[in-house]
């Protein structure tokens, strides 16, 4: 069974990009949502690394307004949407995507709410490798979710590309968007909230009943959030993936994966540069993140994924949990919510 995906931001085949002036120089990570770009020195630019200076908007840090929360819906083959306005433009279907490591939008969205792309061209792969499709870095002067006047705050520079589907207008990413702010994403009740994590940040010894306070794993320079599971493996927390623990085949002996443990027909999904992954839904594994024992995690064995593409942990696995996330104090709480 084959899926056509035309964004990255769904089944896990998100998108890593890399300025085309620095193809030739560049050592990018492949992955799921590995999102970054080199000059042609070989340090790293774009929204994920500007100076707060340059990322905080209005409504943002320790004495602006923190945003309202807002609802989400979750879509099958789509991922976590939410009505998003650019420009004061909209409203439109972003993606909710953890995993992404910037803000994308379509070359529609830009073009209706006035956003000039800029002359570096970027390009933009999936988790197979299998080649690029092109993108241009823009800045956006606002951005809002929920509402028209719910601004989020960090202002700045967004990726423009014709590849997203005609029913997905951009990828939101949290961390990214609402910097230097925390959020939380409850998946069972479909809520994203902000707060500030100077006045309320998260602490490593207060685990909530049921739940775990975690180290925010260090991405190299980006600020994607990985955790740290059991055995020695760092996990992408990734909204954007519909995957529950999701481990290439290489990896799969140190989860203890037998592929013959096969529980549904292989399936594939093509990624933005039209390569293919396949996945086999195997039996349910058990993985422990930091204090947190995930039991019967539903569990993906995946092929035709790029060398050194990161564990997931996707929605079929996180569904349980509010997710919180405090980019200052690089920590990660979760907590089991009743239905």
């Amino acid at each position: 069974m084959k899926r056509n995906l035309a964004v990255f931001a769904l089944c896990a085949l998100m998108a890593f990009i890399v300025a085309s002036i620095a193809k030739t120089g560049a050592a990018p990570t492949f992955g799921a949502a590995s999102l970054f770009r080199s000059n042609v020195a070989g340090s790293h630019l774009g929204a994920a690394h500007l100076p707060l200076r340059q990322r905080a908007g209005r409504g943002g840090g320790a004495t602006g307004r923190v945003p309202d929360e807002v609802r989400f819906r979750e879509v099958a083959e789509r991922g976590l949407l939410v009505d998003a306005w650019v420009n004061g433009a909209g409203s439109y279907t972003f993606a909710i995507d953890t995993g992404a490591g910037a803000t994308l939008i379509s070359s529609r969205v830009a073009q209706e709410a006035g956003i000039t792309a800029g002359d570096r061209p970027v390009q933009i792969g999936g988790l197979s490798g299998a080649g690029f499709v092109s993108g241009r870095e823009a800045t956006v002067r606002s951005l809002a979710v929920g509402d028209s006047g719910n601004f989020l705050p960090a202002r700045g520079q967004v990726i423009v590309t014709d590849a997203m589907p005609s029913d997905i207008d951009g990828v939101l990413d949290p961390t990214e968007a609402y910097w230097p702010l925390g959020y939380s994403i409850d998946l069972p009740h479909g809520v994203l909230s902000a707060f500030d994590p100077r006045l309320h940040p998260l602490r490593i010894n207060e685990a909530p009943p049921g739940g775990a306070v975690v180290p925010w794993v260090s991405d190299n320079d980006g600020r994607r959030p990985f955790v740290m599971l059991d055995n020695g493996h760092r996990a992408l927390v990734d909204t954007g993936s519909e995957f529950g623990l999701a481990v290439s085949e290489s990896a799969a002996n140190s989860f203890g994966i037998a592929s013959a443990s096969a529980t549904r027909r292989n399936s594939s999904a093509s990624d933005l540069s039209r390569g293919t992954i396949q996945s086999r839904r195997v039996a349910p594994a058990t993985v422990r993140v930091g204090p947190l024992t995930l039991r019967g995690v539903p569990t993906d064995l995946l092929s035709g994924v790029a060398v050194g593409s990161p564990v997931l942990l996707g929605r079929d696995a996180l569904r349980p949990f509010q997710i919180t996330f405090d980019p200052l104090n690089r920590l990660i709480r979760f907590v089991p919510q009743p239905r």
